[in-house]
């Protein structure tokens, strides 16, 4: 289990991320008010995540890898990453929706259907808890391993050549 405490601490730091972020699309009223903005706000997070997930591949290249991480590496660490989010995902879409803005699905579904996007029944059908659960499962466990894929690409690293080192001289 200690091999893999730091995917497990950047999945914790990951969830209250996510949480804080709902905080603050709920303080800046994206959830009631300008809801109708919500859709392309909540779309940053995408940004915010990627970064996480870099920093948490960094961390486990320079912290376990001592500096040198392969794709299947980092790919790996990026997978057992994702599985942790995945794990926290209910429990973190539980907290959102009945702690910290409990009103959400009715407003949601009434802006869905005064706008003409859904009827009553599809827009109850789709925003509720189950419903989010689901989709957070789904799209954490989807997103998550091509973000993976994408950072070990990104933190992958060599060993370095002993001629390429600055400040080295191989043989004299």
């Amino acid at each position: 289990m200690s091999k893999y405490r730091i995917e497990i601490k950047w999945a914790v730091i990951f969830s209250v991320v996510m949480i804080l972020w709902m905080v603050g699309e709920k303080l800046l009223g994206l959830h009631d008010e300008y809801i109708s903005e919500h859709a392309f706000y909540t779309s940053f997070f995408a940004i915010v995540a990627i970064g996480i997930y870099l920093l948490a591949l960094y961390d486990k290249r320079k912290n376990f890898h001592n500096g040198v991480m392969s794709w299947k590496e980092g790919f790996k660490s990026g997978a057992i990453l994702t599985l942790g989010i995945v794990i926290l995902s209910p429990f973190v879409q539980l907290l959102i929706s009945f702690v910290i803005t409990p009103e959400y699905f009715a407003n949601i579904t009434e802006y869905s259907v005064e706008t003409g996007e859904m009827t009553r029944q599809e827009a109850e059908a789709y925003f509720n808890i189950s419903n989010y659960i689901l989709q957070s499962l789904l799209w954490a466990a989807v997103t998550g391993l091509i973000t993976a894929a994408i950072a070990a690409l990104i933190m992958r690293r060599k060993v370095p050549n002993p001629h390429q080192v600055k400040g080295t001289t191989p043989y004299r």
